[in-house]
């Protein structure tokens, strides 16, 4: 057997060790079937997820209420919402216990587990801007969904722009 042949060979059986390493529970909630090598295929679950609440801004104070809801039909072990912010955010804030800073103009966090038509308690978060806008501009989105499909990522997906009114603008 010729060098390309055996390191072939060892390349599959490698593969393979690593898919049949997986184990029965491999995709469990997945619908994993064997296909028709005789490997397991995984069914990628699907997950409508979506993020509701409002944004405000008055002086150097922006803050920022949100639940994500996951539609179904399966269940998400976690998620990670990103907000990201057309202005500076003052350093040194604390942040709720799910969320940390994802640079000087995103915050990111989690979700938590969310079964199918299960919500997410309310995350809270009252930031200080690095100085007094007179408006900014906020984007919501699923950052991480646990790889699941989401055929209605409009629902998760938002803009909004905040006049410096103090007025609640929804999304």
């Amino acid at each position: 057997m010729g060098v390309k042949r055996k390191a072939l060979l060892v390349a599959v059986s490698a593969v393979t060790a690593v898919v049949m390493g997986a184990g029965p529970g491999f995709g469990a909630d997945a619908g994993v079937g064997v296909g028709t090598l005789g490997v397991r295929d995984a069914v990628v679950p699907e997950a409508d997820l979506s993020h509701h609440g409002h944004v405000s801004l008055w002086s150097e104070e922006l803050t920022v209420r949100f639940e994500s809801e996951n539609h179904g039909p399966s269940a998400l072990p976690d998620a990670t919402v990103r907000l990201a912010f057309s202005v500076s955010l003052a350093a040194g804030q604390s942040l709720p216990a799910n969320c940390l800073r994802g640079g000087d103009r995103v915050v990111l966090c989690r979700t938590g587990p969310l079964r199918a038509g299960g919500r997410s308690p309310e995350t809270a978060l009252d930031l200080k801007t690095a100085g007094r806008p007179v408006e900014a501009v906020v984007w919501i989105d699923t950052d991480w969904n646990g790889g699941a499909s989401d055929p209605n990522p409009e629902n998760h997906r938002h803009r909004v722009l905040v006049p410096a009114t103090g007025d609640p603008y929804v999304f």
